[in-house]
């Protein structure tokens, strides 16, 4: 790379490659925001595509579904082909879908567009915080993960500003030119280094990390080749006069073997959970069925199009707040204290709708300002909670070598749930009423917090080795480094004082 001019710093540099991950997250903003500006242009009586609930859900719902296409497609691009390549490849179905819908004409049309834009964000989701936990230095690596977040919102308040003004054909277009900088900046950026030691392309990976880290964080950067080259050596010394059957059966053990390793099955567990208490935290029925929520809590007489705005926006201000405290809080403190507030913002909507529907109010509560407070209350517990967290928790738990299959596995999790969790507001709200609704809501993401209460470590300021080290319960040896890695030492993992792993940054 160039020499760098005095004033391109490499926060900044850290900054610059991280816009362009934060851009493509921002697309899930848009893309789940794009609901609640579609639908109800859509169900109007003089619209180009009649719809009823049924289709409207399903438009709503299938980028949860979609999401699981791009789990499975990330992983293998990831590991065989490189971050940014990745990250080039789920732009390219977010585009076709943005002009897709700007040529719809019918029902399956927008599902087909609204299935491209949920698998380029099952890979984005993926790749995102592994992406910059990978690019950015220890200390700044929670807040720029924190940016995921804000970005999202900033998404979000985007287009339902946009949907509020403009036809949602339209809006599809200022969309897709978003998407269409967001590729530029990506091309422009540089692989990440880690990947590039894992590749054994070794000068590169120097040359990047000096180029975005300076020569400040050396030895963290001496450490991730040697692993990398313990781990390479090791591995071509098992593939050497090895039929391709005996490399499949070794690999095969070696896969039984990784399943059972704490590094790597811990993360995942953890990540269900953390996955799953961020999606039915509400963020994206908020964001999806805005305008159903706000009639169920406060009425149709209230003026929605203002609460929506005034929503996104405090989204956008409690996002940036969550910036500047993540870096000084503990992850855990951080997690508990928003994800408790978020439960009882829940359980008091619950009992407020309940109680109105009922007509036991008092007086003093039976006003539009209760329930325009619960909803904001609400708001902030996902802007600097339950939307950021799983993002940065994502991008500190993971081991380099299972990186790409452990996220995948794990937003597993994170797409079914927003599937289940959007489909089914329709039908709660239904049946149940919307403080049936919040109740469930309010038992799953407390049961997921008992569980991250008693497994998730606290990750701040640590480094990724040294979290991964936690979840093994000792640092690796060199030696076991090699004897792990070795397919053809697969008998040693029957060893039942075996403790495997792999070396990460």
């Amino acid at each position: 790379m160039a020499k760098d001019k005095g004033w391109i710093t490499p926060f900044k540099k850290q900054c610059f490659v991280t816009f362009g991950v934060c851009l493509n997250m921002a697309a899930h903003g848009l893309v789940m925001g794009f609901n609640a500006i579609l639908l109800p242009q859509l169900r109007q009586p003089d619209s180009i595509i009649p719809i009823d609930d049924t289709s409207g859900s399903w438009i709503a719902s299938i980028l949860g579904f979609a999401l699981v296409a791009g789990n499975f497609i990330v992983p293998p691009i990831m590991a065989n082909y490189g971050r940014r390549t990745a990250n080039i490849v789920s732009v390219t179905p977010l585009l076709i879908g943005w002009f897709t819908i700007i040529i719809a004409k019918s029902v399956p049309v927008l599902l087909v567009a609204r299935f491209l834009q949920g698998m380029a964000m099952g890979i984005s989701a993926s790749l995102g915080p592994v992406l910059i936990g990978e690019y950015t230095s220890p200390q700044n690596r929670g807040a720029f993960l924190t940016m995921i977040s804000l970005c999202i919102a900033t998404g979000v308040l985007t287009v339902h500003t946009m949907g509020s003004f403009m036809h949602w054909q339209t809006t599809a277009l200022v969309c897709g030119c978003i998407a269409f900088v967001d590729l530029l900046i990506i091309i422009y950026s540089p692989e990440s280094p880690s990947w590039l030691a894992d590749q054994g392309r070794y000068d590169e990976c120097k040359q990047v990390f000096r180029w975005l880290r300076n020569e400040d964080e050396e030895e963290e950067l001496q450490k991730m080749i040697e692993a990398s080259v313990i781990v390479r050596e090791s591995k071509a010394d098992a593939n050497i006069s090895q039929s391709f059957g005996k490399r499949a059966k070794a690999g095969i053990v070696y896969f039984g073997a990784t399943i059972k390793k704490p590094e790597f099955y811990k993360p995942i567990f953890i990540m269900m959970h953390i996955y799953t208490l961020g999606q039915w935290a509400g963020a994206n029925i908020l964001a999806a069925y805005t305008t159903d929520i706000v009639h169920n809590i406060i009425g149709t007489e209230f003026n929605t199009a203002l609460l929506i705005i005034t929503l996104d926006s405090q989204r956008i201000i409690s996002n940036a707040i969550a910036v500047l405290v993540i870096k000084k809080v503990n992850r855990r403190t951080m997690l508990f204290s928003t994800v408790t507030v978020n439960i009882i913002s829940f359980l008091a909507t619950a009992a407020y709708t309940y109680f109105k529907g009922q007509g036991q109010l008092p007086p003093f509560l039976d006003h539009p300002g209760v329930g325009v407070a619960l909803i904001h209350i609400h708001m902030f517990t996902i802007a600097t909670g339950t939307v950021p967290l799983p993002f940065i928790i994502a991008g500190e738990v993971f081991p380099l070598e299972y990186r790409s299959l452990a996220g995948g596995i794990s937003v597993l999790f994170l797409s079914s749930n927003l599937f289940i969790t959007v489909k089914t507001v329709p039908f709660f709200f239904g049946t149940l009423g919307i403080h049936g609704a919040y109740c469930i809501y309010a038992a799953v993401v407390g049961y997921c917090l008992v569980v991250a209460y008693f497994f998730l470590p606290e990750t701040k300021d640590r480094t990724l080795q040294d979290i991964e080290n936690e979840f093994r319960g000792r640092p690796l040896s060199p030696e076991e480094v090699k004897s792990t890695q070795s397919l053809a030492s697969w008998k040693l993992h029957h060893s039942k004082d075996r403790r495997c792993s792999s070396p990460v940054v």
